[in-house]
Formats: C-alpha cells, structure tokens, sequence
C-alpha cells in the first residue's frame, strides 16, 4: 500500500491503524535548533483527543506523544522526528458484525476490492485516527512557522444549517466551547447536533482556517499553485467533500468589477482593499492573510439502521455499533489546521544562519516542491 507518505523538503510518513499497538508520524526535513518538547506536540493532540465532550466518541484515549528520534535537549537536530501515541482503548469486538459486509459511507468495499483483504476494525488505515499523525506533525511546523511570525487559526464555521456570521466571529472564544466554533453562543448548533444524536444520526459542518503573517510569493505556477497545493492536502483528510479559497463557490455568481480585489497602499504598504480570492492572487500568496473554508460530511458511522449488502451480495440492513463521533467537525479543526501547516511549511523553505542565532532566516523560494 503506497500514498501514507506525503512531501519533499518536508516530508512526513503516517503510520499505523486504529485498532493496533500504536499510530504516529516520521518527519523528515525540519531543520536542526528548533525547540520542542513533547508538551509543544501534546498540544494539538489534546484538541482532538476523543472523549472530550457529548459530541465526540467515548473511546477513551489520553492520546499520549513520545517523542522517539530527531530531539536532542530540547532541540531538533535536524534528523528524521519520529512520534508514537499509543492505542490503550480498542473493542475491536464491536466491528466483528461488519467483518461480512460493507458499512455504507465507509471504505470497507474498496479496500476490500482493491487489495482483497481488509482490517474490519475501525478502518484500519482508513480509520478517522490515522489523522493523529497528521496532527503531530502539523504541530512541528506550526512551531516553525511561530518563529517566523506565522500564524494560524482553524475553528468550526458552521454544525450542520447552523452557521456563525461573520461579523459576530469572536475568535478567542473557539477553544472555550466544545464545538470549536467563535462564538460561545450559538445554541441553536449544540440544539440541532442533540437532534441529531437522538435520532441516531449525526450531521456535517464547515471548517474555516485562516492563515497571517504569510510572505508573498508563495506557491509556483502551474501544477504546484498554491491553492492547488493546499486542495490536495485538505482533501486527503478523511470526509473532506469540498474546498474553498476565499469566496469559494460564491465568486461563480460575481462579476469582474466585484470580485477583483483592488490594491491600494496603506501607511507605505501594498495592500488589498477586499479579500474575495482569499489572500491567492494568480495561485501565488500575495497578502498577509489568507482565508480558507474546508467542509466535512456528517459521520458515516450511525446507529440508525441502513441497507447495504454482504460479500455473499445479499441485500441487509445494517446497524452500526461501537463508539462514534456524532459530528466529526470539531475535532476535525485541528486537523485541518496541521494540513495547511504542513503545506505552508512546504511552501515557504527556510534557511537559518548560524551561527549569529536561530531566529535569524531568509525566506527562500521552494523550487522542488
């Protein structure tokens, strides 16, 4: 099985399955004399840990990182990083029912059909946990990207219909709701998504990440644009049905005049008076801020009985049991944040001069991406 490795100048290969030992992630090119602990990479683990509120699976899972290569006293030695957490809560036996048939929403029948063989229990490779390696190496390069005045923020737009409007986004309320989203008061997403699980069913939502501090000229033209760049990886994330970059779909029903974004200068400095291509001006980054808007479906896996058919090919009707995430979008946020690190981080190559100090760097352009 080929695709678990993703990357040039910073590459990471994930590794492990839902029900096994362990999962983690090996990185290969960040630079020597980054600081970092565990606690720096605990961090993000923490944010989609299971188990957090009503609205996650009830797997029990401290999600706990150890550090096994690539640190050396508090420092990256610029050696490949290699990270475990280990797997403490499998019931694998709540996944023997499905082992003879296909769960609708899941991979279970291609996988099945493509290597004639699966792993029934939770997925396996195909599993939602596989995203824990992702997640720890989104946390080395956003630790990267801090020394360099880069900055990210991911958050849940919208549960299902229920929508935060811009214009009351409170964004340092995110991490103090359960649902991630930037506003502490949006009831009616927390009422729907208790309809939801009563009915058995669970529902999707919009994740929006925006990045600052980003320099301009990121990306290449052609096949490695950087909104091309960026698609590719949200997309890899499991449940992912659709990407946006600024307006998104929105900009279909625009015009020219309106959609534009006009420069100007501001206190010496270019700038866009609008922000409708979401900071991405000819595929390039050509602004300090970048919007982006992702969307997950609802979780394939419910408890409300669902028609499917058996490797015998006969029509059943199926009920899935075990522990699930009624909504995986708030979980999912810093997941999508870690993906867009990873891929600023490919983007934006950076030298450090030693030995006058760490932080002194010089953006160079990544011609091998």
């Amino acid at each position: 099985m080929s695709g678990s490795s993703f990357g040039t100048l910073f590459r990471i290969t994930t590794w492990g399955e839902s029900h096994g030992a362990a999962i983690g992630v090996v990185i290969d090119g960040c630079p020597a004399g980054l600081s970092l602990s565990e606690s720096d990479i605990q961090a993000f683990l923490d944010r989609r840990r299971p188990g957090q509120s009503r609205y996650t699976t009830k797997r029990s899972e401290t999600d706990q990182v150890e550090i096994l290569s690539g640190i050396f006293e508090g420092k990256t030695t610029g050696t490949p990083i290699s990270l475990l957490v280990r797997n403490q809560d499998q019931r694998s036996r709540d996944y023997g029912e499905i082992a003879s048939c296909y769960r609708p929403g899941h991979a279970d029948y291609t996988f099945q059909n493509k290597y004639g063989f699966r792993d029934y229990r939770g997925g396996g490779r195909t599993s939602g946990r596989e995203t824990i390696g992702r997640v720890a190496a989104g946390a080395v390069a956003s630790a990267l990207l801090k020394t360099l005045g880069i900055k990210l923020t991911a958050f849940s737009k919208s549960i299902g219909p229920v929508t935060v409007p811009e214009s009351e986004y409170r964004l340092d309320e995110v991490t103090e709701n359960p649902l991630y989203m930037p506003n502490m008061g949006c009831q009616k997403a927390a009422d729907y998504l208790n309809e939801m699980m009563e009915q058995k069913d669970s529902c999707g939502g919009i994740i929006e990440c925006r990045v600052t501090g980003l320099p301009v000229g990121l990306g290449e033209p052609v096949f490695d644009k950087l909104d091309a760049q960026l698609s590719k990886g949200i997309m890899s994330i499991g449940a992912v049905k659709a990407v946006e970059i600024g307006d998104g779909f929105l900009a279909a029903a625009s015009n020219g005049s309106t959609n534009n974004d006009a420069f100007a200068v501001q206190d010496g400095q270019m700038i866009k008076r609008t922000n409708h291509s979401g900071g991405v001006t000819g595929r390039y980054q050509r602004r300090l801020r970048a919007d982006r808007t992702r969307c997950h479906q609802a979780d394939a896996s419910i408890a409300r009985p669902q028609s499917t058919v058996n490797i015998d090919k006969e029509e059943i009707e199926i009920s899935i049991k075990g522990r699930h995430d009624p909504i995986i979008v708030p979980r999912a946020v810093v997941v999508v944040e870690s993906m867009t690190a990873r891929y600023t981080r490919r983007s934006s190559s950076v030298q450090y001069v030693q030995p006058s100090g760490f932080h002194q760097k010089l953006f160079q352009e990544e011609k091998d991406v």
